[in-house]
């Protein structure tokens, strides 16, 4: 069978199965509201927890910077693309966590992959959350490190395994710091305490907590006081800008530097894309910043109460600004999704293979921006579809023991 029809087959099965993904376009900015598919509706879909993407501060740096240094940078940073921009926000960013020093990276998944597959080789373990985010995942299967899976926020199953691997040349522990399908936290102390036992490197996501959570908003780990030797944050959600970084020691700068395929052999962020991550950065650590940090956990509460008394509340969720309402289906839960569009709402369908099958669900996030009343017409919305069948209470999340086989392909990564 050649190549185009066998195409157009897979496509054709995706859709049998419910499975088929389409691109729905918006116009303006990422709000509170956003313009989707031609009509107006509330938006419970966006990364965007500080509603900082469309603050005229980002905007109005980016401009400036791409008058005097223009938009592309031309090369990679090891070539000529390395511009002052980019080493002010690294050490900005590093001051912000105080730490010794932070290397950009294009993206979150460029930022996890080109990282563990820097630091884990042949003769290294990897010990991963089962729910760890697709980046992730990759990043352990293209490192030659072996790989170990251990269900979901299990402590005790995660001694055990660094135990039986106590020979290994290096250990290293990665997981995720909030879950973004479920909005639930990693066990952040008691993962730090296991490393330090066992002489292993904790790397942490904090991709949707960087600038949201924590004091001054450097995240979960900062919230309960710990330092993981491997941080990694996002700027395309909280930041509400784009790219990525990893922060710690100058050694291991210098060494995802040389060494992380995905830092090295692509093209160096747009200058007008850093400025106006510093104006977000100045943001997140300004009264205004705090300020939309509380109003933020305000709405989290509110959502969380709501969510309680329908008796909908996943297990794990209520503080992040993630929640999910698991319908199971999947056809089931795009008509649960059209649902609400045709009522004003857009909170996004998720389906496997972001999700283990079974489990797919509704994705609601919250941001600062976010009015009482918008969280109150959701909670309206959500409560009529449960009185009408259309939605089951008391629906759990995706934490089950099938999420890493599903994710992971039935076999360790390699």
């Amino acid at each position: 069978m050649d190549a185009p029809s066998d195409w157009a087959r897979i496509v054709e099965e995706l859709g049998q199965t419910n499975l088929r993904r389409k691109l729905r376009t918006v116009r303006g900015t990422s709000g509170r509201t956003v313009q989707l598919d031609g009509s107006g509706v509330l938006n419970f879909s966006s990364n965007n927890y500080m509603g900082f993407a469309a603050h005229p501060d980002l905007a109005e740096a980016a401009e400036k910077a791409m008058r005097t240094a223009g938009f592309g940078t031309g090369a990679s940073r090891l070539i000529v693309g390395n511009h002052e921009q980019h080493e002010h926000l690294e050490s900005e960013l590093a001051a912000f966590h105080g730490c010794e020093a932070v290397l950009l990276f294009n993206s979150g998944y460029q930022a996890n992959v080109g990282t563990i597959q820097a630091l884990a080789d042949d003769g290294d373990v990897v010990f991963s959350d089962a729910l760890n985010h697709a980046s992730i995942i990759d990043g352990c299967r293209l490192s030659r490190a072996k790989v170990i899976v251990y269900p979901h926020a299990d402590v005790e199953a995660l001694r055990r395994e660094l135990a039986n691997h106590g020979q290994a040349r290096r250990k290293l522990v990665v997981s995720d710091s909030v879950f973004s399908m479920d909005g639930d936290r990693a066990p952040l102390r008691k993962l730090a305490q296991l490393c330090d036992e066992f002489g292993a490197v904790l790397m942490l996501d904090e991709a949707h907590a960087t600038g949201v959570l924590g004091p001054g908003g450097r995240g979960a780990a900062a919230e309960v006081g710990i330092r993981p030797q491997v941080h990694v944050g996002t700027l395309g959600k909280g930041f509400g800008s784009f790219g990525a970084y990893v922060a710690g020691s100058e050694h291991l700068i210098q060494l995802l530097l040389n060494k992380a395929r995905s830092f090295v052999f692509t093209t160096a962020l747009p200058v007008g894309v850093v400025a106006a991550t510093r104006a977000a950065l100045s943001l997140i650590r300004s009264p205004e910043g705090e300020k939309r940090r509380r109003r933020l956990s305000e709405r989290i509460g509110r959502f969380r109460r709501g969510m309680e008394s329908l008796g909908m509340l996943a297990p794990g969720a209520g503080t992040s600004p993630v929640f999910p309402v698991v319908v199971g289906d999947e056809q089931r839960t795009m008509d649960c999704c059209e649902y609400l569009l045709e009522r004003g709402i857009y909170a996004q369908g998720i389906r496997p293979p972001t999700v283990p099958r079974g489990t797919s669900r509704l994705r609601f996030a919250l941001m600062a921006t976010h009015l009482d009343r918008d969280i109150d017409f959701v909670l309206a919305e959500l409560g009529k579809m449960v009185s009408g069948g259309l939605l089951v209470a008391a629906i759990g999340g995706c934490q089950s023991e099938q999420a890493a086989a599903h994710r992971f392909g039935q076999e360790t990564p390699r």
